[in-house]
């Protein structure tokens, strides 16, 4: 009983600080975005794991893994004036990316958000090619 009651006050307590229990989540400050400014132009990234890229990404998309040793050098090498979207399973990851690249200079970066989201947003097909 005393362990119900201490997680039931730990649980009220995150929930009146505001504090999401997801850590899958997209931050607050990186929400997937509804509306995008997609174009012909729009570069694609898909920040996941090759693994994940394999099992469906959208077509067109580039592959640049956030957990990576690489990827910091594959984004200093694009473009910062070009338009891009982001996703990943959830957009976490998208969102920590995004930031970073916005850190680096991007000016144009949205992300939007899981895979499934990226496809109803961007109206691209999911494919494993």
């Amino acid at each position: 009983m005393k362990r119900i009651i201490t997680a039931l006050a730990i649980t009220a307590t995150l929930a009146a600080s505001g504090l999401a229990l997801s850590a899958c989540a997209p931050s607050a400050s990186n929400p997937p975005m509804a509306a995008v400014d997609f174009t012909a132009d729009t570069i694609v990234i898909d920040v996941r794991t090759p693994e994940e890229f394999d099992s469906g990404h959208l077509a067109g998309a580039l592959n640049i893994n956030w957990e990576s040793a690489e990827f910091m050098q594959a984004i200093d090498a694009l473009d910062k004036s070009a338009n891009y979207v982001l996703y990943c399973r959830s957009g976490n990851r998208a969102g920590q990316a995004l930031d970073m690249m916005t850190s680096m200079g991007f000016t144009n970066v949205q992300n939007i958000g899981s895979v499934d989201e990226a496809a109803a947003t961007t109206g691209l097909a999911v494919v494993t090619d």
